[in-house]
């Protein structure tokens, strides 16, 4: 089966297991893993930040990061169809308190001026705290429903820099941000140092089964850590978890430029379908989304399914295909035949 829905289904292999069953273990609710320690003190320095705290998954890395930089009662301002408020059940004002004000962009990239228009200001005549403040930027980078969006790094520093001018915060959610930096041919840190806070997944491009990392300076990351209790992510013998992440570090960062380069291709043939809408200029990274005429996306994903390639349907007529490392270019022209017999059957 060729599995096209998602970079988080890959499964790891011999060498990532063996890492996995070599990993020196502790506990580290009490801070005494070491292979914990050394995969928050390696992606940290990646990033260019003083501290990092490894969580089970993004959405728990991103909701720990507002729950530090904020008090219930507080606003942030994030994408309309950011992964914050779209995937994560609500996380923001159920477990922060927090009230989302929306910016409504292209593809999830978007200017100093959106975030201006949002950032309430005093006005004349009107009481004094009327307004809850407004504390938070979250980017996200690269944007999962912009279709894998990559901000343009000049773009990223003139909105971050209007967010200060306002005295926000600004996290990233960079899940994928190994893949943006490939894409913008700069390190990670280029994006992060804008940042107080970014989070990364292991489990996606880089293909761990489990994990996530917060990084931020020291006194974010020790205050971050209560949240991570709080939200039951206190792990104990999560080396075995830190060392498939170390390993994904060290293997598969190197690789993302030819799941980008496969989507491209995926993304080319299906322009040339019958009854599909894509622009194949939009695919940016390793995700993309196109649109049906004529066939629903849930009965053109069981045919294919049938045919052995799984895609997700995200909607009446909207498909979303993500390349990864367990999609091969025999995979990729198989999975094109595969759309050409259903599209034409």
């Amino acid at each position: 089966m060729i599995d096209l829905r998602s970079d988080t289904v890959t499964r790891p292999g011999p060498e990532m297991r063996a890492a996995m069953a070599a990993a020196e273990v502790g506990d580290d609710v009490y801070g005494e893993d070491p292979t914990v320690r050394a995969l928050e003190e390696r992606t940290a320095e990646l990033l260019g930040k003083e501290a990092g705290l490894f969580v089970p998954s993004g959405t728990m890395a991103n909701q720990i990061a507002i729950r530090t930089h904020t008090e219930p009662g507080d606003e942030i301002v994030a994408d309309a169809r950011s992964h914050i408020l779209l995937y994560e059940r609500a996380a923001p004002t159920a477990l922060s308190g927090v009230m989302p004000r929306l910016v409504h962009s292209e593809r999830g990239v978007f200017d100093g001026e959106a975030v201006r228009g949002l950032v309430h200001g005093p006005l004349p005549g009107m009481p004094a705290g009327l307004f809850p403040p407004t504390r938070l930027l979250c980017l996200e980078n690269t944007h999962n429903a912009g279709g894998g969006s990559v901000w343009p790094l000049p773009q990223f520093a003139a909105t971050v820099r209007e967010a200060r001018r306002h005295g926000l915060r600004v996290h990233c959610d960079g899940a994928r941000l190994w893949n943006a930096a490939v894409a913008a041919g700069v390190p990670e840190r280029a994006y992060a140092d804008y940042c107080d806070s970014v989070a990364v997944c292991f489990s996606k491009g880089l293909g761990a089964p489990v994990g996530s990392l917060l990084a931020g300076d020291r006194a974010f990351i020790d205050r971050a850590r209560r949240f991570r209790g709080m939200f039951g992510g206190g792990m104990r013998q999560a080396g075995v978890l830190a060392a498939a992440a170390l390993h994904a570090l060290d293997h598969n960062r190197g690789r993302l430029a030819e799941d980008h380069a496969h989507a491209r291709i995926l993304a080319a043939a299906l322009a040339e379908l019958p009854g599909v809408s894509i622009d194949p200029a939009s695919v940016e990274t390793n995700i993309l989304y196109f649109r049906l005429r004529g066939m629903a996306a849930a009965k053109f994903g069981e045919a294919c399914e049938a045919r052995g390639v799984r895609v997700l349907a995200i909607g009446v007529d909207t498909v979303r295909l993500v390349t990864h490392l367990d999609v091969s270019r025999t995979a990729v022209d198989r999975a094109i035949t595969v759309f050409r017999e259903v599209l034409s059957s």
